[in-house]
């Protein structure tokens, strides 16, 4: 699925406007992540999953500046996540299902932020968005 012209310029305007808060909304999206999702811990044994603690904010840290290349390059997406690709899938082999948990995470972790500025329509182009990058993520898998 392609975005359109519009789709882009909606997830660019949101994304901007979560500039000031994107060090803590990834640690927030990783703390949900672990809370509802708890099989996801498995691939973070070596981690303080406390909620709050440095490494589940490292991670969300890590999460957000890979969204925001992707961002930055919408029409290239496969060639921003080219190397977290190869990383998910043959070092780390993390269950592609756990994308799909993370990005549940991530649309109520934006929209508790954006709030009203957090419509169906931006929520159906982040969803678009979300959605590519799981499977360049793990296309490599097949």
């Amino acid at each position: 699925m392609k975005l359109t012209a519009e789709e882009c310029k909606l997830i660019k305007s949101c994304w901007s406007k979560l500039a000031p808060e994107r060090e803590d909304i990834g640690g927030e999206a990783m703390t949900r992540l672990f809370q509802v999702y708890t099989q996801s811990k498995i691939y973070f044994s070596h981690f303080d999953l406390c909620p709050g603690s440095n490494d589940i904010h490292h991670h969300g840290q890590k999460i957000f500046k890979a969204l925001d290349r992707v961002i930055n390059n919408l029409e290239n997406i496969r060639g921003a996540l080219s190397e977290l690709s190869d990383l998910h899938a043959y070092n780390l082999r993390v269950d592609p299902v756990n994308f799909k948990f993370l990005t549940r995470c991530l649309h109520v972790t934006m929209a508790s932020s954006l709030r009203v500025e957090y419509t169906a329509v931006a929520y159906l182009a982040f969803d678009k968005l979300l959605c590519e990058v799981s499977d360049v993520l793990t296309e490599k898998y097949r």
